[in-house]
């Protein structure tokens, strides 16, 4: 059934899976799709008051929906709108992000070229402090404009009360609190150049050092192509971008806690394996969760059920196309429970769970 209050489209019993990367999970009692940052408001403080549970969607690019759906009301942000006045840009919660880096990279700036092809909305990238190949959006983002739920008001977050760290952000951390409605970047005008690439990979793949500037557009066509070799960029033909992207978040450790993953790496593969590792705040050590889970025996295509590991990369959990949610949580804690046995190192998956968990 569908009728239209307002502008707003609302629909019952509404599937979610087409409305997610995964194509996974149940319906929502109730749809809504707002199009305007006052329809959002509205939307979020009716549900607020009636007392019923919510749920904001975006690109859909980082929901597990359980089988079941959702009781709730499921809240589709469209809002559109790209707004960029020299190297200030501005953009809706419900632009898409891929797109917007590519008309930043057209309009000859840099900042979130390394970015590019990320599925999923522009609101979303603070909540999560989306980073890829030596890029986060918290070195570009100057301000989040949001409703505050318990404030119940408009509210503008400056980057420095947003609370970034890796993959995590006051929004993630209180999510109940906080609807991204705007999201306000500063860009660099480098004559058309890159930002200094800090990932070896993008450099190694441009031919160039570390540091070193590259035109902006082909940092951009660069890392579409090593995203499209890993199956990170949607293709509805393509199983293996059936997917949330990467699954798990790197680890980062502390020092106890690194030495002791030391030691488990050298038992169980020899004291000449060094794994990788990069400096992480307060002195703790990142390591990579892709070269765990390919360590640990789950290689690339593991699985022979309608849930696997990308046959492209380790870190994607995917749907062959009749998965379930169940289906996908069953692998996601197979991985889990793999890697911490052999390097008691434990996990934790990057896309937020609704109506189910890890």
């Amino acid at each position: 059934m569908e009728r239209t209050l307002v502008r707003v489209q609302e629909f019952h019993d509404a599937p979610l899976a087409p409305l997610t990367t995964f194509r996974l999970g149940g319906p929502a009692a109730r749809l809504l799709t707002a199009a305007t940052d006052d329809e959002v408001v509205a939307a979020v403080r009716e549900a607020d008051d009636s007392g019923t549970p919510l749920l904001i969607v975006g690109g859909g690019s980082n929901l597990v929906v359980a089988d079941a759906g959702f009781p709730g009301t499921a809240l589709r942000i469209a809002t559109r709108g790209f707004h960029l006045e020299g190297t200030r840009l501005e953009l809706a919660a419900g632009e898409n992000w891929s797109e917007a880096v590519a008309r930043t990279v057209e309009a000859g700036l840099a900042g979130v070229e390394c970015l590019a092809g990320i599925p999923g909305s522009a609101g979303a990238t603070p909540i999560q402090n989306v980073g890829a190949y030596g890029q986060e959006v918290s070195s570009t983002v100057t301000e989040v404009v949001a409703y505050d739920r318990r404030a119940r008001e408009t509210v503008v977050v400056p980057n420095a009360e947003c609370g970034f760290a890796y993959r995590h952000s006051r929004f993630k951390a209180d999510p109940t609190r906080f609807v991204v409605l705007r999201v306000r970047f500063a860009l660099e005008d480098a004559d058309g150049l890159s930002a200094p690439l800090k990932y070896a990979e993008t450099a190694r793949a441009l031919g160039v050092q570390p540091g070193e500037r590259v035109p902006a557009a082909t940092a951009r066509e660069t890392v579409l192509k090593l995203r499209a070799g890993k199956g990170m960029v949607l293709d509805p033909e393509d199983h293996d971008t059936w997917s949330a992207g990467s699954f798990f978040t790197n680890p980062i450790l502390d020092d106890a806690e690194y030495a002791a993953f030391l030691a488990r790496v050298a038992e169980r593969l020899g004291p000449d394996v060094t794994p990788p590792s990069f400096p992480a705040d307060d002195g703790r050590t990142k390591t990579s969760a892709a070269w765990l889970i390919d360590r640990a025996g789950f290689t690339k295509g593991y699985g022979d059920g309608p849930a696997r590991i990308s046959s492209k990369h380790t870190l994607a959990l995917t749907n062959r196309g009749r998965a379930t949610t169940a289906d996908l949580l069953a692998l996601a804690r197979e991985v889990r429970t793999g890697v911490r046995d052999a390097f008691g190192v434990t996990l934790v998956n990057e896309p937020v769970t609704v109506g189910c968990a890890l």
